[in-house]
């Protein structure tokens, strides 16, 4: 007799989820996830056009000079 264990793998078939479908989605929902991507980098325009314009109004929205240099940063490079 052969001492070296045998472990039985299941079938492939098996393994897989029974029927998975593609997701679908609507127009309107891929709209709006899109917007929700856009809105950090949007925010973060209006704060670089704010730290430019009006330095002194960083405070009045809670955020230290620094805080707002680092958010700025999150910026893409050619649009900083």
């Amino acid at each position: 007799m052969n001492d070296i264990p045998t472990f039985a793998s299941a079938p492939l078939e098996a393994t897989r989820p029974a029927e998975a479908s593609p997701r679908r989605y609507s127009l309107a929902t891929l709209r709006s996830i899109i917007a929700a991507w856009r809105e950090p980098t949007r925010s973060r325009w209006d704060l670089k056009r704010l730290a430019q314009t009006n330095p002194h109004l960083i405070d009045d929205i809670g955020l230290t000079r620094r805080q707002a240099e680092e958010e700025i940063a999150k910026l893409p490079f050619w649009q900083r």
